[in-house]
């Protein structure tokens, strides 16, 4: 077949076409979020899930009636799918089950650099790692085959470079072929009490010796030899960090690994007694090299100043050359902003003036922390301020605790925020606390994506459902609940949360206003197809 030009996330969705994936489900988050669009476009059966614990939940379940199912997520989506994963190495599935998780070195859109091969080794399920598109079609087909031989879900570990990059892309002649779902029941493997647990993981052990021998004779793990004499200079390498090291070091014998968990140790330490001098070249944690020098080879790790951010040609030079003097600074970038209209601009400027304390969240009014504001005080992960805002309004003095505003995006309330407001409910502070969700009715950051709270599918449809946040409110026993649009009425929004804060009791305002670049884009498709706007 004829190649074309891929981003990888698009190789994926591509991939997932052809592998006859059944369903594919997940949150969005740079730089994973286009594989299920794409997938949704090429007419694969895709939908976005509140939070990534659904998501997988969702796809667990499939694959245990022998769907063959995609979950995508980023690397600090892991940790929020984390329970079901850890469970779901037990029981296994008897489908296929492969989970594309993003990692972001840099931090180009993330709160850190977490490595999400520590959670393939954690967990205890095999993890695939793609260096271009083509791998990345590849890889996912090699994923699908993998789960289902095996039984067990698989991670695909992509990154910003790799994800969004272009390369071409052969696709293969025929669809994977797929087996019918159906369910066969089999308590033991699929409820884990501890009686059934405990046998679960002795048979997951003895499944991951299985594969770390397959792994020892697979294919895909590449020896590609340098224009040198093969013994001087070794490097073992995965991912993206191939692409590097083949322009920086054209001379180096290159051992890259396509499967990083579990290693073929064996064959790793054969290459690196082979040559001279074995560097372990990789992006994000020393993962590879610790495995190594822990396995006995003569392994060189890399200074730990490289560990941070993306690798370069330039940095991989570096590293091989074993320099320690300070990297040059990055050249500074035009810095992100609140769009001109973006009604979060108004609220920001109320809480700024009125002095709060904002406990805030992740989403684009994330840059309200950003001057000419500088109205946010903290920001852990997705979901958090609510529990913050209240943790502080729980302990400070009451002058204090009486300015605390929590500040949560609707996508990220849907995602992980609901929870905090129920601890309100139930644990309300001696001061009481004042939740601002901020509705623009879509999920904005990561490229305007709907959510159960804006009322339209994946493919921007009409939903069954939306999600009422003052009834939820109203459900709880919150009874001061207040919906505002922050542009109509700048002066009165701001006294509104005067008010809240003076109250002392349990207040939520939905300041609700469409996002701008959502309401042209809804027009823009409507406009396309003949339809009214939604």
């Amino acid at each position: 077949m004829s190649s074309r030009l891929l981003t990888g996330n698009e190789a994926v969705a591509l991939a997932a076409r052809d592998a006859m994936i059944a369903l594919g489900t997940g949150y969005p988050g740079t730089p994973s979020t286009e594989i299920l669009e794409n997938f949704g476009a090429l007419g694969g059966r895709a939908q976005w899930a509140p939070n990534e614990k659904v998501a997988l939940e969702v796809a667990l379940g499939a694959a245990y009636a022998c769907g063959r199912v995609l979950v995508t997520m980023k690397h600090v989506g892991v940790n929020v799918a984390a329970d079901p994963l850890f469970t779901a190495a037990y029981t296994g599935v008897t489908g296929a089950l492969v989970i594309a998780a993003a990692d972001d070195p840099g931090m180009h859109s993330s709160q850190n650099e977490q490595d999400t091969r520590r959670y393939a080794e954690a967990a205890g399920v095999p993890m695939l790692e793609p260096a271009d598109s083509q791998e990345a079609y590849d890889y996912m087909l090699a994923a699908t085959e993998l789960s289902e031989r095996f039984g067990t879900p698989v991670l695909l570990r992509m990154t910003t470079r790799v994800c969004h990059s272009k390369t071409p892309v052969t696709p293969r002649g025929a669809p994977l072929p797929a087996p019918p779902p159906g369910y066969e029941r089999d308590i033991p493997r699929r409820v884990m009490i501890p009686a059934y647990a405990r046998p679960a993981h002795r048979k997951l052990r003895e499944k991951l010796s299985r594969l770390a021998d397959w792994s020892e004779e697979s294919d895909l793990h590449r020896v590609i030899p340098g224009t040198g004499d093969g013994k001087a200079l070794g490097v073992i390498t995965s991912g993206v960090a191939t692409m590097h090291v083949a322009e920086a070091a054209p001379e180096a014998s290159m051992f890259k690994l396509a499967m990083t968990y579990p290693l073929p140790l064996k064959r790793l330490a054969e290459f690196a007694r082979s040559v001279e001098r074995c560097v372990a070249v990789e992006e994000g944690d020393p993962y590879l090299a610790n495995a190594l020098r822990a396995a006995d080879a003569p392994v060189e790790a890399p200074i730990e100043e490289f560990r941070f951010g993306e690798l370069s040609v330039s940095r991989v030079q570096r590293l091989l050359a074993g320099e320690t003097a300070p990297e040059p600074p990055p050249e500074p970038g035009k810095p992100p902003r609140l769009c001109p209209n973006c009604p979060h601009r108004n609220v920001f400027g109320a809480l700024s003036r009125i002095g709060c304390i904002v406990s805030g969240d992740i989403g684009c009014y994330t840059l309200g922390v950003l001057p000419p504001f500088e109205a946010m005080d903290t920001c852990a992960c997705m979901g958090a301020s609510i529990g913050a805002g209240l943790g502080m309004r729980h302990v400070l003095p009451r002058q204090q605790a009486k300015r605390v505003v929590s500040v949560i995006g609707d996508s990220t309330f849907v995602h992980s925020g609901v929870t905090g407001l129920i601890d309100m409910a139930y644990n309300p502070p001696p001061t009481g606390h004042v939740v601002i969700i901020l509705d623009n009715e879509v999920t904005a950051m990561t490229g305007l994506q709907e959510h159960p709270g804006t009322g339209r599918r994946l493919d921007h449809g009409p939903a069954a459902n939306k999600i009422n946040y003052e009834a939820l409110a109203w459900a709880l026993g919150i009874q001061d609940v207040h919906t505002v649009d922050p542009l109509e009425n700048e002066a009165g929004f701001e006294q509104l949360v005067r008010d809240c804060l003076e109250n002392e009791g349990l207040s939520l305002i939905v300041a609700r206003r469409p996002c701008p670049l959502s309401v042209n884009r809804l027009a823009r498709m409507a406009a396309e197809c003949g339809a009214p706007e939604s």
